[in-house]
């Protein structure tokens, strides 16, 4: 067979959380785009994944989970999940398995699949902080994947040192369309005036996060009220933990609004003062929006003193981390308080000093993000197919069986 007669690409996607589930999104439309339309796709994944034609072969809910005592009491469903992935793989052959994110479920894949002695290639999409901890990581991730897709410029070097080939793709982020939110549609849909106050609140998309935070935000919000007076407030979520948001929102005040889907998100961005989020990628969506924020994260007590001893930075926020300096306050583990982040939100909602230092911050943060003006996804999704065509090439010019039929 010549690779003018090879079929469509197919790639099984992998993304173990709803922000994985985004990028995985993305990628799946670079990717149909760059062939044409000429493309199989599956794999695990959310709404985002699904609304580009994916059918998850597990719900994402059962994997997105943070935290090494979280993970635990996961533990037996998440291993059969990777089981029952394997298999899969192993049965439909696709011509690459690419992982996004979400180690904890993706690298137990990778691992099985070269135990088993799969030679498909192996690709890697977000790598891992190992800048910020266990730098071992990136050994171990160069035993089974043959590629690394970097969403920040300076990680490859960390990867390349120990032999992992890996791109710098840019963060897809950048075409979220953050930016593009509109307040006038967003007050008329929610019945809000010109002249009210919203805040929009952020807790999360793992279960585990959303029920640690959402007591501690709600109680920032009511000393909030005491202080600047009355509110309406925006939540946006996702499906996995809508319901859960839902249920843990009533009685906060500012006559919470939970929406979802990412136009809703991003309209209450642009109608917003501030926010109040869980650390995550959510926060580059806020700076991609000039939306002055507070960054706040709890783990489960264990999995924070865990933390403690092994983590090299004392910032998460991946806007700190790319300026290179602390702009957005960060408030984590004991720091998380509702004195606190009502203090910080004060300040971002009053001060209009602070607020324009944020603007100008934000403003740096992506220009360094977006340095070389080409897509993210479009990037990756290049990268992935060139790997593929890669193979196709090695696979057509190995020498065929001698004697009986080649196919």
């Amino acid at each position: 067979m010549t690779l003018a007669d090879a079929p469509a690409p197919f790639v099984f996607i992998i993304a173990g959380e709803p922000s994985g589930d985004a990028i995985g999104g993305a990628l799946i439309a670079a990717l149909r785009e760059r062939t044409g339309g000429r493309l199989r796709v599956d794999g695990i994944g959310g709404e985002r994944m699904r609304a580009e034609g994916l059918t998850s072969l597990v719900p994402l809910a059962d994997l997105a989970v943070a935290g090494v005592a979280e993970v635990l009491p996961r533990a037996p469903l998440i291993l059969r999940r990777v089981r029952e992935t394997v298999a899969v793989v192993q049965q439909i052959q696709p011509d690459a398995v690419v992982t996004i994110d979400s180690s904890g479920f993706s690298w137990r894949v990778a691992h099985r699949l070269r135990d088993r002695g799969e030679r498909l290639p192996l690709i890697h999409y977000v790598a891992p902080m190992v800048w910020a901890w266990r730098a071992g990581r990136a050994r171990r991730m160069a035993r089974w994947y043959d590629h690394l897709l970097t969403l920040l410029p300076f990680e490859p070097a960390y990867f390349e040192r120990v032999g992992l080939s890996a791109s710098y793709v840019g963060h897809p982020v950048l075409e979220s369309g953050a930016e593009n939110g509109d307040a006038a549609r967003f007050r008329a849909a929610q019945a809000i005036g010109e002249d009210e106050l919203v805040l929009t609140v952020l807790p999360g998309s793992r279960g585990g996060e959303v029920r640690r935070l959402l007591p501690i935000f709600g109680a920032a919000l009511v000393k909030l009220e005491t202080v600047i007076g009355p509110f309406r407030v925006a939540i946006p979520t996702v499906d996995i933990v809508a319901d859960l948001v839902t249920e843990g929102v009533r009685g906060w005040p500012g006559s919470p609004m939970v929406l979802r889907g990412p136009q809703a998100k991003y309209d209450a961005f642009a109608a917003s003062r501030a926010a109040l989020g869980a650390s995550g990628t959510v926060a580059l969506e806020l700076a991609l929006a000039g939306l002055p924020m507070v960054i706040a994260y709890r783990l489960n007590p264990l999995t924070e003193v865990l933390l403690d001893r092994v983590l090299k930075v004392r910032q998460v926020n991946l806007v700190n981390l790319i300026l290179g300096r602390q702009l957005v306050p960060e408030y984590l583990r004991g720091d998380c308080t509702a004195g606190k982040l009502a203090d910080g939100l004060a300040e971002l909602i009053r001060d209009e000093r602070v607020r324009s230092a944020h603007r100008e911050g934000y403003h740096e943060a992506v220009r360094r993000l977006r340095a070389d003006g080409t897509s993210p996804s479009r990037n990756a999704a290049d990268r992935i197919l060139a790997i593929i065509a890669e193979r196709r090439r090695r696979d057509c010019a190995a020498p065929q069986p001698q004697g009986g039929k080649t196919s």
